[in-house]
């Protein structure tokens, strides 16, 4: 097997994100950037869902076609997406913590980028020892404090 075949089928690590949207005001103005991280390859949408959490605490699935910013955007591209990693469960444990009156979308997806990455370096006999994820909010104050520093 070539290293391109084995690069091609190597799969980059899977994330998800929660976002939710307070009051409901989802614009679907990040979608055109998550469509042209998905035709630069960079990532791969395996599950995307949205949801809306009413005052009653009653929860109905949201519809692209709800989303399309008045015919702006093309959502096309994510109808259908599914890859069953995406239950119900997960979706009843996302608008567990939704506030009332609030909606959510519900994205996973592959990290495309990194699968050939990682199979060049087990190839050169590098194992992955740790991986974690630093929260914006942290990032957002340390460079607070360096500029705060530098003044």
């Amino acid at each position: 097997m070539s290293n391109e075949t084995d690069e091609a089928i190597e799969p980059g690590p899977i994330d998800y994100l929660v976002v939710e949207f307070p009051g409901s005001r989802m614009t679907g103005e990040g979608l055109p950037l998550l469509v042209d991280l998905v035709d630069r390859g960079i990532i791969r949408i395996l599950d995307l869902a949205f949801v809306r959490k009413d005052q009653d605490g009653s929860v109905t699935a949201v519809e692209l076609a709800d989303l399309t910013g008045a015919g702006r955007l093309d959502l096309a591209v994510f109808e259908g997406v599914s890859s069953g990693l995406l239950g119900q469960d997960e979706i009843d444990d996302v608008t567990g913590v939704l506030e009332p009156g609030s909606s959510a979308g519900i994205l996973v997806y592959e990290n495309v980028w990194a699968g050939p990455f990682a199979a060049a370096l087990r190839r050169g006999g590098g194992r992955l020892v740790a991986n974690g994820r630093i929260p914006v909010s942290d990032i957002l104050a340390a460079l607070d404090t360096v500029e705060t520093s530098a003044s």
